[in-house]
This record gives C-alpha cells, structure tokens and sequence, in this order.
C-alpha cells in the first residue's frame, strides 16, 4: 500500500517514521503528586516540583512506570529491566526547570510491533524501536493576547510515554491505520485516552523520500503540530511532495523541524534539526536507575486485557464474522463489548449487521460515541430476537429501530402498541396475493409470456397491501406458486 509520487526524473516512495506521546493515565504527574485532570484552572494543578523551585527533588510514580510497562507488553516489546532518566537540556517558556526528563540511552521499553489492518483486508506488520517515559512541557496558549504568550504549567510534568516507530510506514494511508491501531492498543490496556483533539495523544511525523528501488533513506524532516490523523496524513502528502518538487529543481532536503499549518495546508521550517549533543544530555543526579523485578512485570502481564488482534480472531473464528465486520466491531473495547452482549445467544451475523449498520450509523449521524447509546445492547438483543423468531420483518425492524432511537422504549412494546407483528399466516398471505392478481391482470399475462421480471412487482404490491407486515419468504413462495403453478 505504498503511496508513490510520479516525479519528472521518476517514481518516488515516501518513507515515515512516527514519535507518538501518549499522555499516561494516572492521578498523579510522573515526579509529583500534583494532579493530572483535564481542563482544571490554569496553573492550579501544580506542585513545587513542577514549578521548579529550588531544593525540590522529583520522585519516580509507581504508577506511571506500571502503565509504561502495560504498554509495552500489549505491544509486544521488550520490557528492559534496567533503564536511567536523563535531563534533556533546553531553555523555553513552557520549561520552568530548563531540562525535561527524559530517557535517552535506556528507555524502559525497546522493540516491538504493531499490526496494522488495512482497508484492502490485508494486515502489515510496523515496528516499534523504543518506548520512554519523559515528563510533559507546559501548554503554550498563543490567542489570548495579541502580544503576549500565557503558560499554563497544569500539564507540566503529567507523564508521557513517547512511542517511536521504526521508518516501516511508506503512505498516509498507513500512517492512519497505524495511529488508529495505536490508539485503539492504548484504550484497550487503560494506559491512554488517546485523545488526540485534547492533546493527550500528539504525533511528530518524520518524512523523507527516495526513488523507488533505492535502498538508502533519503534526508527526513520532522513535521510538528499536528493534532489529528486526518491533519497527520495532509502534512505527509504536503511534505513528501514538498521534497520531491526540491530535489527534482536540483535542491537539497534539509534536516530540520517543520511545523504544520492547517489553515494554508503547508509545512513551514521552525528550526534546525537538532542532535541529541544540542540537548547536553546526562544522567539525571537525583533519579537513580530503574530496576524492574521480574516477578513485577509478570504480575503486570497477567492483568492485561485480550487485545484487539486476539479479540479479532476470536469473533472470527467463534461468531463466523467477516474480517471486515471483526474489525470494525473490535475497533473500540467498548463497541466490542456491546456488540458481543446483544450476540450472546442470538444469530451473531444478523447481531453485527444491526451493530455496525444500523446502530452505529445512526450514533455517527448524531455524533454520539457507543456510551452514549439511546439503545441498550438487552434492547437492540431483543429486536434481532423479534426479527429471528419472525415477529417481525427486517423491513418493519428498521421503522421499529427509529422508534427506539427516539423514544428509548423496547422493541416489543412498539411492536404490540403499533400492532406490526408480522403475518405468518399462510391462508392470510395467500388471500392478499389474490386480490393483487386480480387487479393485476394484464401484468399477470405479461408475466406469464415470458417477462420474469415483473415477479418483483408482485412482490411490492403484495407487501404494500398488507401494510409491509407479510412475510417476505412466504410472499415469494405462494407468489411463486399461483404464478408458475
């Protein structure tokens, strides 16, 4: 799925690479006590540690290296028992102690890999090349003041893990698939919201190019600002044809950091790329080492919850769904779990069918999330339960389902109070179809010399007749008879 761009001198490939911080879930900041919630009073949630004042020493959150590790295993990484926080040195407003803490050297988690599904069916694999945890800057807010900068330092210290992929990713379209994948890891283990419009997960996006089939990278840009996927893959198209017009003029790419302009839709260069010497890195004195205990991690790995890859598998193999409809189901934990409520006992490809069709077409047109349903998974069970015991027909289903969709109330009580049970009788069926052929003569004799088509006629004007509640199977079986008989 390598997105290609048709140059004058040839065809060139995108490679990307992607630096992924995930805001860790935890009550408290990775070296504080101060607290982590979103959208407090500006600069109310920080501690003498966060603000830098003089003899304050930071102190490691258990927590936060627990949800560290938990990432790293539902990534299938290695989990490094041994890994030092280092002080990245640079001087900026949103810094109050003039480094971060950070891991260079030895980060707590090191390879692994992410599968990503993609919309043609088929899964890649991407790798991961480290996991570190590093203390958060502060939020710079730029559009209060026309010539002022305010500092919010709530954010400052709250725990992040950067998550870097290998330079595996050859196209937006898998960029994508891999930050969906990501986010999706990250709600499932509870050790990120994955927010992106909030900022708790934000992405830095390497991309360079080179002619298809060379083999040696080309020199990458770094593009910053960019708070959502659908902005991550604009920035990559830009970018990488950025480079290609540069290189094909005779130009050369320059290492640097770009920033991502939504409004105009343009990378513009911020500054040069820095190497890790420009940051004077060091072991931070007052952190030692982080010794992780074996029997720790394992008890970590026993808690983890099944992933969406295995949760995947399994509704393919024991619901007999599509790849398609697995994926989609186990996108979100708890889409899957409600999905897997109204199966429970019941047909579970007509369940996936009123789930993803039905019920999360109807939440994506009012832009609810599966929480916040106005249908129950016990109520939605109980309409596929009156559509498989042939109460109801899968057409009276739909005008049913926007019923409950308004009202909230269950299937069955629409059903009874509208009276739309649906006509079984085959006698009742029989006698309707009747009287559509007696007004229908002369379609009737156009049928019968040889234009089949019409059947579907009979059909519509049999169903109308009887307010849609006949049963289609039986329609089509005596229809068949009186006709062909």
């Amino acid at each position: 799925m390598a997105a290609v761009i048709e140059g004058n001198t040839g065809t060139w490939e995108m490679v990307i690479g992607l630096e992924v911080h995930a805001q860790v879930i935890s009550e408290a900041k990775l070296f504080s006590g101060a607290a982590t919630a979103f959208g407090a009073e500006p600069n109310s949630q920080v501690s003498l540690v966060d603000a830098a004042m003089p003899g304050m020493l930071p102190v490691i959150n258990e927590a936060c290296v627990a949800q560290a590790v938990r990432t790293g295993l539902g990534l299938n990484a290695q989990i490094n028992k041994l890994s030092v926080f280092d002080r990245k040195n640079y001087f900026y407003a949103d810094l109050p102690q003039g480094y971060q803490i950070s891991q260079l050297y030895h980060p707590i988690v090191g390879e692994g890999t992410i599968v990503l599904d993609l919309e043609d069916g088929r899964t890649r694999e991407v790798g991961i090349e480290r996991l570190h945890l590093e203390q958060d800057a502060a939020k710079s807010i730029h559009d209060q003041d026309p010539r002022r900068t305010f500092i919010d330092l709530n954010r400052t210290g709250v725990g992040l893990m950067e998550i870097v992929s290998k330079p595996d990713l050859r196209s937006p379209e898998e960029v994508g698939a891999y930050l969906r994948k990501l986010r999706s890891i990250v709600r499932y283990l509870g050790t990120c919201d994955g927010n992106m419009e909030e900022g708790s997960m934000r992405c830095d996006v390497n991309v360079s190019v080179r002619k298809v089939g060379d083999n040696e990278f080309g020199t990458r840009c770094e593009v910053k600002n960019v708070n959502s996927i659908r902005a991550v893959q604009q920035a990559i198209e830009y970018e990488a044809a950025r480079q290609v017009e540069l290189l094909e003029d005779g130009g050369k790419v320059i290492q640097e950091t770009r920033l991502w302009d939504p409004g105009k839709g343009i990378t513009r260069s911020m500054r040069g790329k820095e190497e890790a010497h420009d940051y004077r890195y060091f072991p931070d004195p007052d952190l030692l080492p982080l010794e992780l205990d074996d029997d720790w991690v394992e008890a970590i790995k026993q808690t983890l919850p099944e992933l969406p890859d295995a949760k995947k598998a399994r509704f393919m193999a024991d619901y007999g769904l599509s790849e398609y409809d697995a994926r989609v189901l186990v996108a979100e934990r708890a889409r899957a779990d409600f999905y897997e409520d109204v199966a429970k006992g019941r047909d579970a490809k007509l369940s996936a069918n009123w789930v993803i069709t039905e019920l999360f077409g109807a939440l994506n047109k009012s832009g609810k999330d599966i929480g916040d349903s106005p249908v129950t998974a016990a109520q939605l069970g109980g309409l596929v339960d009156l559509i498989a015991d042939d109460t109801i027909s899968g057409r009276i289903a739909k005008d049913v389902f926007a019923d409950m969709l308004e009202t909230g109330r269950d299937a069955d009580a629409i059903v009874e109070a509208k009276g739309l049970k649906q006509v079984t009788d085959t006698g009742a069926i029989a006698a309707v179809i009747d009287q559509v052929l007696a007004e229908q003569a002369d379609k009737v004799a156009e049928y019968r010399s040889g234009k089949d088509k019409l059947f579907g006629f009979f059909v519509g004007q049999t169903m109308k007749k009887s307010g849609g509640k006949a049963n289609p199977a039986a329609v089509n079986e005596i229809l068949k008879q009186k006709l062909d008989g």
